[in-house]
């Protein structure tokens, strides 16, 4: 492995660990979508200030970009306030119109300028290690890492610091206000981060990826558990993962490392949505399934203790019979009558069904719940 390529590596995991710490609040407070306003309005601030300094490496261009971020966030707010469009509606307004004025500005007087499409919408990590931090002529290592080092230090010490004022302002804002947390200063600090986080990040994944690289580790990590404690090391680990394996597949197919990244994301989310112990798309399947079961065995049970009052029908206890009484399916019947067996609740003798003790028992259970 060369230097070049740990570089990469090093950036692609601070890239994408620092935009997982705050994803994962924007995904609590159901503002997801401000990633992607965010991550698109910067563009405006950048080019307006570069036409101040005329200086790409300017320190100006990140605070302009980052305060272009919170802006974002204000208008989208005010608009919201007004009643007269909804907060969605209102994202989807603010953010294309800065975008689109960011886009006109540098087709119209920037053209000779290093910002093209491709490199505001996907970035390129490639190129990273090209771009040195050098003090007093000793090389210190690509800049990107330094900046999103410092980015993601920051994401750390904030967190850390108002842990308790964010979890309480994230679920509980009006408690929050009562404690005299100040909620909406904490929400515009938030904000205030997600915008650096995603200045840091524009040069080297682009602007939409940065949604991604935001939202879906936190999307996963909430798929696994519900302390928020836990959701953010999780959160972490899936970007931190999700960077390392997405620079190899990139490595592999010659693609966009980004894109490989954010691809990665998606499937640990997919993988995550489907197979997730609890609440995965199979978890819940397998539990409507078994609730259908146990719902059966009840009604097998009243079934036959309705039968069992009444012993002249007892011919009616015959497992092929069920599917035209109870109208189950001839399949469905014969996985009721197997499991009922297997749980003990029936005996068959004879060709018919005669409830256990057990079984007479959840018949008598399933009588009273149901009186």
């Amino acid at each position: 492995m060369s230097q070049a390529q740990l570089e990469i590596q090093v950036i692609a995991v601070l890239v994408a660990v620092a935009c997982a710490l705050p994803g994962v609040f924007l995904v609590l407070r159901r503002a997801a979508m401000l990633s992607d306003a965010i991550s698109h309005s910067i563009l405006l601030g950048i080019v307006v200030a570069y036409f101040a300094v005329r200086d790409l490496s300017s320190p100006i261009l990140v605070l302009a970009a980052t305060a272009t971020g919170v802006l974002t966030v204000w208008l989208v707010e005010a608009l919201t306030r007004t009643r007269l469009v909804r907060n969605d509606a209102a994202t989807g307004l603010v953010f294309p119109t800065l975008f689109a004025i960011a886009v006109i500005l540098i087709a119209r007087y920037a053209r000779t300028l290093h910002l093209d499409t491709d490199s505001v919408l996907l970035g390129e990590l490639a190129f990273a290690p090209f771009h040195r931090f050098e003090v007093l002529g000793r090389d210190l290592g690509p800049v990107s890492a330094w900046v999103m080092g410092s980015i993601l230090l920051l994401n750390v010490l904030f967190i850390g610091l108002f842990y308790k004022e964010l979890k309480l302002a994230t679920f509980d804002p009006e408690f929050a206000a009562a404690q005299g947390f100040a909620p909406g200063l904490l929400h515009y600090a938030l904000m205030t981060l997600v915008s650096m986080t995603a200045v840091g990040a524009f040069d080297a994944v682009g602007s939409v990826l940065v949604v991604a690289l935001m939202i879906a580790p936190a999307a996963t990590a909430l798929l696994l558990s519900h302390r928020l404690s836990v959701v953010l090391v999780l959160a972490v680990a899936t970007a931190a993962i999700s960077a390392l394996i997405g620079y190899w597949v990139a490595h592999a197919l010659d693609a966009s490392i980004a894109g490989s990244m954010s691809t990665t994301c998606g499937a640990f989310f997919l993988a995550t949505y489907l197979f997730a112990p609890t609440v995965g798309l199979l978890a819940q399947v397998r539990r409507r399934q078994q609730q259908r079961m146990e719902f059966a065995l009840k009604m097998l049970a009243v079934h036959l203790a309705q039968h069992e009052r009444h012993p002249e029908e007892a011919v009616e206890n015959r497992p092929e019979h069920l599917v035209e009484h109870i109208r189950w399916t001839g399949d469905f019947a014969r996985r009721v009558v197997r499991r009922a067996l297997s749980d003990e609740l029936v005996t068959l003798q004879s060709g018919r069904l005669f409830l256990t003790e057990k079984g007479r028992a959840l018949a008598s259970e399933s009588i009273v719940q149901g009186a």
